[in-house]
This record gives C-alpha cells, sequence and structure tokens, in this order.
C-alpha cells in the first residue's frame, strides 16, 4: 500500500480547525531560492488545477506567459537571480478535482515539488461542495505528508455567477476553500476576494476578465501579485 494511502482515507474526516498558514511557512523555500551556486539546488514550484492556471483565455486560445504561474516564476526568477526555478503546469482545461486528486500522486508528487499551488474551485461546481472538500482534503493531506507547502486558491470569477449573492455556489466554493485552508492550516490566496475588492474599487468586471469565466492578463495580475507577496525575503 502507498504509505499516504491511510491519509486519504482520513482525509475526508472532520479535523479540528488550525490556524491558516502565516507567510512564514515558505521561509524554507525562500532560504533555498536565495542560496548561490554552489550551494543551491533546482527548486520545483507545481501549479495544479482547471484551465485558469493552464492559461486559457478565450478558449481555444492559451496565453500561457500572461497567466499567473508564468508571471510567478518571472517575479520569483526577478527576486531571487541565483536561485534555479522551475514553476510547472499540471493544469488540464475543463478538469474538475475529482480527476486532479486521481491523478496528483503521478503529476504533482513525482515531481517533488517544494511548493503545489490547487486551485479547481470555478469546475468544481458541478460536482458540488462535499464531493470537492474531499478531493481537495485529499491533495492537500498527500501533499504535506511528502513535505510539500501547499498554497489553495478560492476562485476567480465567472461572470454569469451572482457574485454579490452569499448563496450563490462560486461563493460557497470559495468559502470552502477559505475554511480548508484554515481546518490544515496551509496557505490561501483569496482570488475571488481580490477581484470582488477591485470592482468594489470601481474596475469593472469585463475589464478583468478576457471571457465568461477566464480572467485577462490584468485578472491574473492580481493572483500574482498574491502569490509573490508569499515569497517574502
Amino acid at each position: 500500500m502507498r504509505p499516504w494511502l491511510p491519509l486519504l482515507l482520513l482525509a475526508v474526516l472532520p479535523l479540528a480547525a488550525a490556524e491558516p498558514a502565516p507567510a512564514s511557512a515558505l521561509a524554507p523555500v525562500v532560504q533555498a531560492l536565495e542560496l548561490k551556486w554552489p550551494r543551491n539546488r533546482t527548486v520545483h514550484l507545481v501549479c495544479h488545477g482547471h484551465s485558469v492556471p493552464a492559461g486559457y483565455f478565450v478558449t481555444p486560445a492559451v496565453h500561457a506567459n500572461e497567466a499567473y504561474p508564468a508571471g510567478l516564476q518571472a517575479g520569483l526568477r526577478a527576486r531571487f537571480p541565483h536561485a534555479v526555478l522551475n514553476v510547472i503546469v499540471t493544469a488540464i482545461g475543463g478538469e474538475a478535482s475529482d480527476r486532479g486528486a486521481a491523478r496528483f500522486e503521478r503529476d504533482v508528487l513525482a515531481l517533488r515539488p517544494a511548493v503545489v499551488t490547487i486551485d479547481y474551485s470555478l469546475n468544481d461546481r458541478r460536482l458540488g461542495l462535499e464531493k470537492a472538500r474531499a478531493n481537495w482534503s485529499a491533495m492537500i493531506v498527500a501533499a504535506k505528508a511528502a513535505g510539500i507547502q501547499v498554497i489553495l486558491l478560492t476562485p476567480t470569477p465567472d461572470q454569469s455567477a451572482k457574485l454579490a449573492d452569499p448563496k450563490d455556489p462560486l461563493n460557497l466554493h470559495a468559502e470552502q476553500v477559505r475554511a480548508l485552508a484554515k481546518e490544515h492550516g496551509v496557505l490561501l490566496v483569496d482570488s475571488l476576494a481580490l477581484f470582488q475588492a477591485k470592482i468594489a474599487a470601481g474596475t469593472p468586471l469585463k475589464d478583468l476578465m478576457s471571457q465568461v469565466n477566464h480572467p485577462s492578463a490584468a485578472g491574473h495580475a492580481l493572483v500574482t501579485a498574491a502569490l509573490l507577496d508569499l515569497f517574502r525575503k
């Protein structure tokens, strides 16, 4: 039996609430990124999820260089010029967390990353909250068991959603992701809250979107900035 399978079985059980992980949780990763040759080593970060981290803008066009994984890589390479750093995208357009969890060992754990981001909520609306929670919990537990730092992302917007309605499925999944971050004591980038704050400040949602459910470069930049903020020197 794979050593982490018992942990996956436990992942669906309620856990005592933990404090959200502070940005300092990434201190060992930051220290590794600061090392110079010959002491440095290759550091992998993995962005796992659906079409948004995969870089889809107006389907089927992919603008990977303008999506947040590429922005994260560029920002970290500028900040840590001596680092040998790879941001690897394992995201698949159209996928929900059930398939993402099923391939997590093969496609994510096998890469032995220092950090993994998880972003599935847009598509998880078709699974429902309960199934999504079990899938996310399984991935979180497996990553932590392998010593990988986890960053959860709430969804970026869908223009067909009622963002002002707390009962809209997009808001419900976002709230569940926030709860999972607290429950498992992992890091969180609250993408949906970032977009909602930008909208409240006067930016029309359409200016942050490339199509109904995919952010534009400006929308991805909001997520990129929040991710980079976690990798403070």
